[in-house]
């Protein structure tokens, strides 16, 4: 078998064996074949796309390059959710305590900042002492004591998925679907879960900005579940404008925890709800949406769900109690951008919000920046609200003048002001099962 007649084949809108792609992952993976080969093959994919066995064989030999784990000694249901990602997207920090003190164990193996949206790992690691490296043993124990954790990615884990990740980023073939679905599914499925739900976003925040594109990433990522026998659902979600009212790292915990904490913004406590009563569905802890809600809403006036988070940030090694302490989230500096004119809220460009937040040292720029865990927004108005002339629309916290600078201009022009109410959106405009 040789990798340029698959890179051939594929070039012209032929269909892979399982043969040729289990070739393709294994040779690459222990660098018997050549980046400049490989590149040539992912922008085949990329213009003539790949069919749902072959985004399955490709996931699955993606999955199978490394360590893939063994929780069957959980006799517990496993279930995880992953997010495309967002601007103020905290929706794992909530959900995955609240889901596990209803009884589902949640592997939860997540990613750092990328480009201008927030990373799971990085808000977590703005509490003192949280540690997101543990083994895979430490892992698994975890896992079996409590029920939950959310750590980084292992060396071990899919590193097919890594190299070819690493390639597709500089050769302008991220958006492909296809291969999206199987970077996303290999490191998903190599958690040993029994199901997954998916949010996926849309909208000026989100990587996919098209609804058409969400869909048929949401369908893509489903149907690989469905060849690879693993109950999936995906959610298609609005990312036009941030989730909450904080954005940026430690701001984002401490609203997780207003919302395990019985508060919190309606539309973070409304998606937790929806992505959590999915997973219960999934897992078999609730026959429908009604019953699903309803023990994730108990355990949320119960105390259980923060007891939970307060268990999972102790046992990774984490002070639960800090992010209660005004330090957890004090920066040196505070300005208000406020309204020039009375009006409406009219609309969030939610990229250039994700930009700016990222700019004053919420996220990276370069692979080296280091992340400055206090820094960030807080929204005084969201779409749809009334302001009036000198009310504070949006609060900057930081730390850094020269950061300050540059984000200004941007995060002034990142909200549009109008005399006319504009039409509410709805937070999740579909399921796909």
């Amino acid at each position: 078998m040789r990798m340029v007649d698959i890179i051939k084949k594929k070039r012209d809108g032929n269909k892979l064996s399982p043969e040729e792609i289990t070739f393709l992952i294994k040779e690459y993976t222990l660098g018997n074949i050549p980046d400049y080969q490989v590149a040539a093959f992912l922008m085949a994919v990329y213009f003539r796309g790949m069919d749902s066995e072959e985004m399955a064989s490709l996931t699955r030999e993606m999955m199978k390059s490394g360590e893939v784990l063994d929780l069957s000694y959980i006799k517990a249901p496993k279930v995880d959710k992953h997010s495309t990602g967002g601007v103020g997207d905290k929706i794992s920090l909530p959900l995955a305590p609240l889901v596990a003190s209803c009884g589902i164990v949640v592997p939860m193996i997540s990613g750092r900042a990328l480009g201008h949206t927030g990373g799971t790992l990085d808000k977590l690691e703005s509490i003192p002492g949280y540690r997101t490296s543990l083994s895979v043993e430490e892992f698994k124990q975890q896992l079996e004591k409590i029920g939950v954790s959310i750590i980084g990615q292992t060396e071990k884990l899919c590193p097919a998925d890594r190299k070819m990740y690493a390639l597709r980023d500089v050769t302008a073939t991220v958006e492909s679907i296809p291969l999206i679905s199987a970077s996303i599914m290999s490191k998903k499925l190599a958690e040993d879960i029994d199901g997954l739900v998916l949010d996926v976003k849309t909208g000026s925040g989100a990587f996919m900005k098209k609804y058409e594109d969400a869909k048929k990433l949401a369908m893509a990522m489903v149907s690989i579940g469905k060849e690879m026998g693993k109950n999936v659902k995906a959610l298609i979600t609005n990312m036009d404008e941030p989730l909450g009212y904080k954005i940026g790292n430690a701001l984002e915990v401490l609203e997780s925890v207003e919302v395990l904490r019985g508060g919190g913004p309606q539309d973070v406590r409304e998606l937790t709800l929806a992505l959590g009563s999915q997973m219960l569905i999934i897992g078999g802890r609730a026959e429908s949406e009604k019953d699903a809600r309803n023990m994730l809403l108990e355990s949320l006036a119960s105390g259980k769900a923060y007891d939970k988070w307060v268990e999972m940030v102790s046992s990774q090694g984490g002070d639960p109690h800090a992010i209660l302490k005004e330090e957890f989230t004090y920066t040196e500096y505070i300005h208000f951008i406020k309204a020039q004119k009375d009006g409406y809220l009219y609309e969030y460009d939610t990229y250039k919000v994700g930009v700016g937040v990222s700019i004053l040292g919420a996220g990276r720029e370069r692979v080296e920046d280091k992340i400055d865990p206090k820094v960030g927004i807080i929204l005084h108005k969201k779409v749809g609200d009334r302001v009036k002339e000198g009310e504070i629309v949006m609060e900057i916290r930081y730390n850094s003048k020269e950061k300050f600078d540059r984000a200004i201009p941007i995060l002034e022009d990142s909200f549009i002001l109008s005399d006319s109410k504009p039409e509410k959106k709805p937070l999740i405009f579909e399921i796909i099962e």
